[in-house]
This record gives structure tokens, C-alpha cells and sequence, in this order.
């Protein structure tokens, strides 16, 4: 069976109408390995990529990025690429706000949508959780709230 024109792939699969993924990983590398590709394809269709990553890690996820083809710097400027750090977007104002974060959500995948981009390919690390932070105890009701926002939109969110 041929799959639709535009499928989104993550893991040697194409992902179905629910784009909302939970994603474990045993190591960087084995990430990078499942999350590249998903990356790769979407920079190639013209997708727009908005990544959360630790901010100790943010030089390391350009260099991966760069590593395997994406031009990074163009397409930061260009706007396809965006990396903010958790302080920028879970983290704000120091504490994780879950309704600011699913408002964050939203305008980020209507954005990529207003400005011509197929989808948003969003990829966001969430270490973070595991620390004792004000508001992380609203995290699992943030994830369950996501879904009825993500549900608007046909964007793949890992």
C-alpha cells in the first residue's frame, strides 16, 4: 500500500492522524538516531522544525544538526529552524506554567501554519520534569491537555 502524499515518518513508521508522541531514549545517541531522520525529512519537505532542548545541550543539538546535513544558521534565520531553550519556553519565569505552555503550543504549530509551512515538526526535551521545580507536579495534566490543543492541528509533536 502507497502511503499519502506528505506522510510523516518517525521511527521507520508513518505516523497516523494522532501526531502526539511520547518518546523514551536509553542515550543520546539512540535519540538521535530515532529523531534524525524524522528531522532530516521534515527539513527536506520544506517543514518548519521548532526544537526545546536543555540549554546545556543547545550547542550539541546544532552540532548534531549540522552534523548530518541541516544548515543550520539559513534556516534559523529563515525562521524553518528554531531551538529555544527550556528558560524560553517550559520554563518561563522559572516555574513551568502549564497554560502558558499550551498556549505557547498553539501559537507556535498556528505560526508555522500562517507562515506557509506545510507543518511544524516539534521536538521538545523534557528532562526538566525530573527536577523538583515550582509546577512540575502539573505535568501530567499539561500532556493530557495537549492533546485536545494538538488535536487541532495535523503537526507531528514529539
Amino acid at each position: 500500500m502507497s502511503e499519502p502524499n506528505g506522510a510523516v515518518h518517525l521511527a521507520g513508521a508513518a505516523l497516523q492522524d494522532r501526531r502526539h508522541v511520547c518518546a523514551l531514549f536509553h542515550s543520546r545517541e539512540e535519540e538521535y538516531n530515532v529523531l534524525m531522520p524524522f528531522i532530516q525529512e521534515g527539513v527536506a519537505r520544506g517543514d518548519r522544525a521548532f526544537h526545546i532542548v536543555d540549554p546545556a545541550l543547545r550547542a550539541d543539538h546544532i552540532r548534531r544538526l549540522t552534523g548530518n546535513g541541516i544548515d543550520c544558521a539559513p534556516a534559523e534565520r529563515s525562521g524553518q529552524l528554531e531551538v529555544r531553550v527550556w528558560q524560553e519556553a517550559y520554563l518561563r519565569g522559572g516555574r513551568f506554567d502549564q497554560h502558558a505552555m499550551l498556549a505557547l503550543v498553539e501559537q507556535v504549530l498556528q505560526a508555522g501554519h500562517d507562515q506557509g509551512y506545510p507543518c511544524t515538526r516539534m521536538v521538545a526535551h523534557m528532562e526538566w520534569a525530573l527536577e523538583s521545580l515550582p509546577g512540575v507536579d502539573d505535568l501530567i495534566e499539561y500532556e493530557a491537555r495537549a492533546n485536545y490543543v494538538l488535536v487541532r492541528y495535523p503537526d507531528p509533536v514529539v
